[in-house]
């Protein structure tokens, strides 16, 4: 299932089952579990591990060095989880000691052509990254959010689990859960509501949502009596407290 063609690193550990073509290059510290495809073409360095049934589409860069001026070689990781298709020319950083040193990327996640997401980046699960969509350093996007095409992201901003970001986003702060925004720089546009809909929100949760939403952006609130008001809702779901813990924690101000 190995092209003889590809170039292997005799120090790589590839399960009995990974498939790997022609021309694809994996350096050593690689680590790849079972049922991942290797496109031809594809280059993938280490420390990394890949986890199981991954497919890694031709001419992607995997695991190489972070961009960054600081790094001096440091043995720095990049950890990719299971089930991830990551299509051509996609480009993953690993870490730097400046941060914890590891790049990780969870499950399930879609991540387009041309795509990049860069040192110390932590990705979520089934998140979308569409075509060229790109990630600065030490970026935090949770899980099932969507990135439209030519989402840029600047370094050490947050996107909230089921966020959207429209094509061509500029993003310099961090966007709150459920959340659609869009422009360059981003501003909000409104609750991600078909995003809710395919996910299988229930209607009194997307009006509680809803009733957050104005909360934060149409009640001329500061941050802190926005959180207060969204503790009085009643959140049988649980997904005001997502908001509320987002706003406690966002570091670089918000998208509004």
């Amino acid at each position: 299932m190995i092209d003889p063609r590809a170039v292997i690193d005799p120090a790589a550990e590839l399960a009995a089952d990974v498939d790997v073509g022609p021309f694809a290059v994996i350096g050593p510290d690689v680590v790849i579990d079972p049922g991942t495809w290797v496109g031809p073409h594809a280059v993938i360095n280490g420390p990394a591990r890949i986890g199981r049934d991954n497919r890694i589409y031709q001419f992607a860069s995997i695991g190489d060095a972070p961009q960054d001026k600081k790094y001096a070689g440091e043995p720095t990781r990049l950890e990719v989880g299971d089930r991830n298709v990551i299509r051509e020319f996609v480009t993953i950083n690993r870490g730097t000691i400046q941060d914890e040193g590891v790049t990780r990327i969870g499950d399930d996640n879609w991540i387009m052509a041309y795509a990049h997401i860069a040192h110390d980046c932590r990705v979520g699960s089934q998140v979308v990254f569409s075509n060229s969509a790109s990630l600065a350093g030490h970026v935090r996007v949770d899980d099932f959010a969507t990135l439209g095409g030519f989402t840029l992201v600047h370094q050490h901003c947050a996107i909230g689990s089921y966020a959207f970001t429209s094509f061509g986003s500029v993003i310099g702060k961090d966007v709150p859960p459920f959340i659609t925004v869009a422009g360059n720089p981003a501003h909000e546009q409104g609750l991600n509501a078909e995003g809710l809909k395919r996910h299988g929100f229930s209607e009194a949760s997307r009006n509680v949502l809803r009733q957050s939403y104005r909360i934060i952006y149409r009640s001329n609130l500061s941050l802190q009596e926005a959180s207060d008001r969204l503790r009085e809702l009643d959140d049988p779901d649980g997904e005001v407290a997502m908001l509320v813990n987002f706003l406690a924690s966002q570091k670089r101000g918000l998208v509004r």
